[in-house]
């Protein structure tokens, strides 16, 4: 059975290079994440077809913000192709329109806390308030709970503290910006290598850019999986999963 704490970012040029991608990791991988970068190259077809053609699982990672009830009505369509993880801003308003929408279905929403390419300078250009990323972070995660997300998107450099919130017993923590000590960090600012971010607590790491720009996807997917392989799978990750 192969390891899902992995999930590879398709965030190919087209649709047609995600599958192509897809299809040469098709024995070593069975987690996948869509963006929105290629929803308009058939990104959402390529979703529908691997989950219900190759039964991989999606995660769908558009990071939606709108008022509730345009959020409710978009995550009811997406819900209906039975994708695994769906990304929204961590608004609770937008998380409690997800929740409504993905009700009665297996769809799990995540939040979005704060981009891992973005750092303090970046949050005083948006006139985000005064504080610690990390502190934003964990006042943004316990308000998504609180408001019924299934888990949280978050830096590997957060994942840590947010695993020692007693609210994040029972969810997920997704983790992307993940880099080998060799790789370059490229747009991400706040990283780590795959084990220290499971061994912080992340029960999923994300990665794009190092395997599908690699000369060989399949030796560096491999080589990510080798490193994280004698860590335990969380006990609630098996039970919610």
């Amino acid at each position: 059975m192969m390891d899902d704490r992995l999930i590879i970012a398709l965030d190919t040029s087209d649709s047609n290079a995600g599958l192509r991608l897809a299809t040469t990791l098709n024995d070593v991988a069975s987690f996948f994440k869509i963006g929105l970068g290629m929803i308009s190259t058939g990104g959402l077809t390529l979703a529908k077809m691997l989950k219900q053609e190759q039964a991989k699982r999606i995660f769908l990672d558009l990071k939606l913000f709108d008022i509730s009830a345009t959020i409710e009505a978009a995550v009811r369509n997406l819900s209906k192709f039975d994708f695994d993880f769906l990304t929204v801003h961590g608004d609770p308003h937008v998380i409690r329109a997800a929740k409504e929408g993905a009700s009665g279905t297996n769809l799990r929403i995540l939040a979005v806390t704060i981009l891992t390419s973005l750092d303090r300078n970046d949050l005083n250009d948006s006139l985000i308030k005064e504080g610690k990323v990390s502190d934003l972070v964990l006042e943004r995660t316990v308000r998504a709970l609180e408001a019924g997300a299934d888990g949280v998107i978050a830096s590997p450099q957060e994942a840590a503290l947010i695993r020692a919130l007693p609210q994040t017993e029972q969810n997920l923590v997704v983790t992307p910006g993940i880099r080998s000590k060799k790789a370059k960090k490229n747009d991400q600012k706040r990283i780590a290598t795959p084990l220290e971010a499971i061994q912080n607590g992340a029960d999923h790491i994300v990665v794009g850019r190092p395997i599908y720009q690699a000369s060989n996807p399949v030796a560096i997917t491999q080589e990510i999986l080798t490193e994280i392989k004698n860590i335990p799978i969380r006990f609630h990750q098996q039970k919610i999963e």
